[in-house]
């Protein structure tokens, strides 16, 4: 299946603004249908959950719609998906709760291909314990990251390795199925960052073999919340620090406080309007064909984008490896990123300068904490979008 992209374009009410949106990676344009979702859960009647009035079922199954919609996006349980103020967040939660068994000798593993979302953590995690810290590299000059990579670090020692699904600095996949192999072998956890990932392609937790799998819904056109996916049973394992009268069940328990159902509402929505882009009978493989047509459509734009760029003088593409998202941090010979992005700004193209937290693997490419100007394609781009991002940086670079 094709997708309409005009179609698509005409339920955000933010493009009528006629700004040229490459900032996706930070944060994807939302559609009406998510905007009116958040709107009736915070006007609704609701309570905190429950079963006995109205406004607690109301609640209880905002919830329960969430999770059901993660776990069809993501091919996993319901039960095992837990939801958090940021996939950061939940990312420092885990780290303090898995990091109450490791100790001096244990080991663990960080990348720096990564968002500092998934290294901080972990490595604060063990150095609070005493354990080390093994870290591994990626080729700066292909931008890939291969399982030999991660395999040459790995010990009988090895408790966890936290690696990136792609990354949302020069959108570079690593080969995940191939990694958690090798993690396993070595008896040890895999905990994936699928933030950027999720937005980008089909996702199925079990096929990428992670053991954890984060995300965020607001890169995929939802709300600003975080979501962790595992297996209920591995979750029933963990004990994280939580109130005396607050649930024990799982996924409940990873869950501080009162959930946001509004936003919860609007991640329903966002999944519901991705599944309706695609065919097929059930959630799941709408959500499949639309996301793999999502990724064609976005592969095409991204060639586009590059043939351009290669026809401009001074510009160097850092997003090389071969299996990568249609994101693309740009640096230009002699001049700053930043100008760049300011220039191209005040003509209604916004594609950011920086490194976005992605502090390590900027620092691997030779661009200290400055990265480049980074253009991220999303399911509503299109060819002139792209078009008049070369324009502008043709305009820049003459000046």
């Amino acid at each position: 299946m094709g997708l309409d992209v005009a179609a698509l374009r005409a339920s955000f009410p933010s493009l009528a603004s006629g700004t040229a949106h490459f900032d996706g990676p930070g944060g994807t344009q939302v559609p009406a249908a998510v905007g009116r979702a958040v709107a009736a859960a915070l006007t609704a009647p609701v309570s905190n959950r429950g079963a006995v009035t109205a406004a607690e079922r109301f609640a209880d199954g905002t919830v329960l719609a969430a999770r059901a919609a993660m776990g069809d996006l993501l091919a996993v349980d319901p039960a095992g998906v837990v939801v958090g103020r940021s996939a950061t967040q939940l990312t420092f939660d885990l780290a303090r709760t898995l990091a109450a068994g490791w100790g001096p000798g244990d080991e663990v593993v960080v990348t720096r291909l990564d968002h500092d979302a998934n290294i901080r953590p972990w490595v604060g995690a063990a150095e609070a314990v005493g354990a080390t810290v093994r870290w591994v590299g990626f080729d700066p000059d292909t931008g890939e990251l291969t399982a030999d990579d991660v395999a040459a670090v790995l010990t009988d020692r090895t408790r966890l390795v936290a690696v990136t699904g792609a990354s949302n600095l020069i959108g570079t996949r690593p080969p995940l199925a191939a990694i958690a192999e090798r993690v396993h072998a070595a008896g040890a956890l895999l905990v994936v960052d699928g933030v950027h990932l999720t937005a980008h392609a089909p996702v199925d937790v079990a096929a990428l073999g992670a053991d954890v799998y984060l995300c965020s819904p607001y890169k995929f056109l939802g709300p600003h919340c975080g979501v962790l996916a595992a297996d209920p049973a591995f979750l029933a394992t963990l004990r994280p620090a939580k109130l005396l009268p607050s649930t024990d069940a799982v996924p409940e328990r990873f869950e501080l406080g009162t959930l946001p159902y509004e936003l919860l509402a609007g991640t329903t929505a966002a999944v519901d309007f991705l599944a309706d882009l695609g065919d097929g009978g059930t959630r799941r493989e709408r959500l499949v064909a639309a996301m793999t047509a999502i990724e064609e459509h976005e592969d095409r734009l991204r060639e586009r984008l590059e043939a351009g760029l290669g026809e401009l003088p001074g510009v160097r593409l850092r997003s090389r490896a071969a299996h990568r998202t249609p994101t693309l941090l740009l640096t230009f010979d002699g001049r700053d990123a930043g100008d760049a992005y300011r220039f191209l700004a005040a003509r209604g193209v916004n594609a950011p300068a920086g490194s976005f937290y992605a502090i390590e693997a900027s620092r691997w490419l030779g661009l200290g904490d400055s990265g480049g100007l980074r253009a991220g394609l999303a399911p509503y781009s299109d060819a002139d979008d792209v078009d008049r991002l070369l324009a502008g940086l043709r305009e820049w670079l003459a000046g």
